[in-house]
């Protein structure tokens, strides 16, 4: 366009200049018998000729000129590898953006809030960093139930489930902030202890302890079944992996900190101490079923027979088919008491469910064998959630955080459900080839323990108190 302007501009300077010039000469001599009119009219239409034929041409060849570099640009326009101009307004984000951002939102608030809670129980912090934990996981609980009420539907528009999504990254956001308002007063909280003789104590008395927490899995799967004992079998073998981990980060942290190397010391030691925390989880988590094994084994008759005496006072009102289901249900687990082996825990559950099922069982001995198969299934899968986070995905967790609120038999079929998913993405994660194919045929919790030992090679998170701005200052 420039070459265009150009030839137009020259075009008309040279259109205006005859008109601009005044005749300065004399007049020239008539020859050949000629008069001066007819010398005259011939010299004006040859100006003329001269002088509206350049122009033109010149105007001409500016419009080609323009032509082709107008041309040219769209070309390159086209064909152009880099970017263009931005647009001051950038398209809005798509709704699976915004999706995304929350599912990873919802994660590393979790993280950070599991990681705080784990380094607050090895040190005596001061009220306010309490307070920080406990007000980031409100918020934290609160962004889940935002998730939950999402993922079921609700809200239904476009712009209501477009503010869900906001409300749910918020929320983790204020959590994060809490903590990380906090990190600078845990550490110093940290620092003016010695940190090392802690954790060597409590590293000395969980090696003591797994050959007796080993000892106690194997009469466990004797007296009850593999099945029973399923949901932790491979958890003695973690715990030692991470004991490993815990030695070598010790032995570094002393050498570090008689070198004077104090920012080397507060990693290793800190490492150690996430990697000793997750071996008393899985250790704990043993100890704990074996101990609800025996309580649910107590349970079982005298659960049974509360069981009997509600359904007696229920035929009047409840509906015959319901309780020819539940009658089928006790008699099964009656059967099974003298059949052998037997999961107390998986007999338990299936006595309160049939009761539950009538329209009964909100009292008594079925109300506390209900209280029990929930917490039991709420402790194995934050087991399961804490010591493997590296890979399990929001859905398990948002599950976990709703069965903490919930009724005992809802707690425990949710907290079952989130264990179920939370195996699928340690698969997974382990196995992305196999891992769905895995969940699909059936396999127990025995090959998880089995296939993915020292899944977390590193032993676990460094533990240190702080939300997602503060929690990588160790390195």
């Amino acid at each position: 366009m420039g070459h265009a302007v150009l030839g137009g501009v020259t075009g008309v300077v040279w259109l205006v200049l005859p008109v601009m010039t005044s005749p300065a000469q004399d007049p020239v001599p008539v020859t050949g018998g000629r008069t001066v009119a007819a010398a005259r009219a011939d010299e004006a239409d040859g100006a003329s000729a001269a002088d509206y034929v350049l122009p033109l041409v010149v105007v001409a060849a500016a419009g080609a000129l323009g032509g082709y570099g107008y041309v040219r640009r769209i070309r390159r326009s086209r064909s152009r590898t880099t970017p263009g101009l931005v647009s001051p307004a950038p398209p809005a984000p798509a709704p699976a953006d915004f999706e995304r951002q929350a599912r990873a939102s919802l994660i590393l608030a979790d993280d950070c809030v599991r990681t705080s809670r784990e380094a607050l129980g090895l040190v005596e912090a001061g009220e306010p960093v309490a307070r920080a934990l406990h007000a980031a996981g409100t918020e934290l609980s609160a962004a889940f139930a935002i998730w939950r009420r999402y993922e079921e539907g609700t809200p239904a528009d476009d712009a209501g489930r477009r503010q869900a999504l906001v409300g749910v990254v918020g929320r983790c956001a204020e959590a994060g902030r809490r903590l990380d308002a906090e990190a600078e007063g845990y550490d110093a909280e940290w620092d003016t202890g010695d940190a090392l003789a802690p954790a060597e104590r409590r590293f000395r008395e969980l090696a003591a302890r797994t050959g007796r927490v080993e000892s106690a899995l194997t009469e466990a799967g004797e007296r009850y079944g593999a099945s029973a004992v399923a949901p932790v079998v491979g958890y003695v073998e973690q715990a030692k992996d991470r004991l490993v981990f815990a030695t070598s980060r010790i032995n570094q942290a002393r050498q570090d900190a008689d070198s004077g190397d104090g920012d080397g010391y507060r990693r290793e030691l800190r490492a150690a101490e996430g990697a000793v925390a997750q071996a008393g989880v899985l250790l704990g988590g043993v100890e704990r079923l074996a101990e609800e094994l025996r309580t649910a084994a107590g349970t079982v008759p005298a659960a049974l027979t509360g069981a009997e005496a509600e359904l007696a006072g229920l035929r009047a009102t409840a509906f015959p088919p319901r309780l020819a289901h539940a009658d089928a249900v006790l008699a099964a687990v009656r059967e099974e008491l003298t059949g052998g082996p037997y999961d107390p825990l998986d007999a338990l559950r299936r006595v309160v469910r049939a009761v539950e099922g009538t329209g009964g069982g909100r009292t008594g001995v079925i109300s506390a064998g209900a209280e029990l198969v929930a917490r039991s299934a709420l402790g194995a899968a934050d087991d399961l959630v804490g010591t493997h986070r590296g890979a399990v995905g929001v859905e398990a967790r948002a599950l976990l955080a709703e069965a903490r609120g919930a009724a005992p038999a809802d707690a425990d079929r949710l907290a079952r459900r989130a264990r179920e998913l939370a195996e699928r993405d340690v698969r997974a994660h382990g196995n992305p080839l196999a891992g769905a194919a895995a969940h699909e045929s059936g396999v127990a919790g025995a090959v998880l323990g089995g296939v993915l030992r020292g899944e977390e090679a590193d032993g676990g998170p460094v533990l240190a108190f702080g939300g997602p701005e503060t929690r990588g200052r160790l390195g």
